[in-house]
């Protein structure tokens, strides 16, 4: 009895050990690779180039670039999450670039509408006061 009772314990000790092998391989599977943030990199930084951030914002995207190339360096070394994060910080840095030139943009706008409207006022100005000499000339009257 007592072989056959080794025999099971030993039956036992294997499909225990061969389970544990299982959990182990499936624990330690490699994550996928994280697609979705880096296509989301990709696009950000191409939306960012034709934002024209490279002259705008020539730090910024730098970093995106360069962020998204160590992304693809962990994805081949298969170092997946640092990969996604990586990945996300390229996509964020790519937005920032973006909103930076958006901003410069702007402002430039702003800055050249407010140039427009002195000389406006000023030339209406001028020409009030060259109204109001001629209605004087006209009327006789002297300053």
């Amino acid at each position: 009895m007592k072989s056959t009772s080794q025999a099971r314990c030993g039956v036992r000790l294997r499909t225990a050990a061969g389970l544990t092998g299982v959990l182990l391989l499936a624990a330690c599977a490699s994550t996928p690779p994280p697609t979705a943030s880096l296509q989301a990199a990709h696009q950000a930084i191409s939306n960012a180039e034709r934002a024209e951030a490279g002259h705008y914002a020539p730090a910024e995207l730098g970093e995106a670039r360069s962020k998204l190339a160590s992304a693809d360096t962990a994805v081949s070394e298969q170092k997946m999450t640092m990969a996604e994060q990586l990945a996300d910080e390229s996509r964020i840095e790519a937005q920032l670039a973006s909103a930076k030139t958006a901003h410069v943009k702007a402002k430039a706008v702003n800055d050249e509408t407010t140039r427009s409207t002195g000389t406006m006022i000023e030339e209406m100005q001028r020409k009030s006061g060259d109204l109001i000499e001629e209605m004087q000339r006209k009327s006789g009257d002297k300053p």
